[in-house]
């Protein structure tokens, strides 16, 4: 989903129905705080484009830039291992990313 579409969608909508909430939580090594930046800037709007994905975003922290935060909503269970099993989420996450994290955290939640 690009970022136009993004913000026509409301939260509203991106909820509904429910779904599978994954909050994950990355700190980047010392000196690869812009690599990672960029390396998820690159991924970002393709995570976005998936069909299962309702709500997918990233953020870095304002006063430590090596920590970044995903909130990523997933239509359900089989759309989050999708995502996990897509040529970008392995080569930019499982190939390029995570090698240059010094902590990664996540865990998931259902909607209320």
């Amino acid at each position: 989903m690009n970022q136009q579409a993004m913000n026509q969608r409301t939260i509203g909508e991106a909820t509904t129905g429910g779904g599978l909430l994954v909050v994950a939580q990355w700190e980047a090594k010392e000196g690869q705080a812009d690599n990672v930046a960029k390396i998820l800037r690159d991924f970002l709007s393709q995570a976005q484009s998936e069909p299962g994905a309702k709500l997918f975003l990233i953020s870095r922290a304002n006063d430590n830039p090596a920590q970044f935060l995903f909130y990523e909503l997933f239509r359900d269970e089989a759309a989050f291992r999708a995502h996990q099993e897509s040529a970008h989420f392995k080569t930019y996450i499982a190939g390029q990313a995570l090698p240059l994290l010094a902590k990664r955290e996540r865990a998931q939640y259902a909607l209320m």
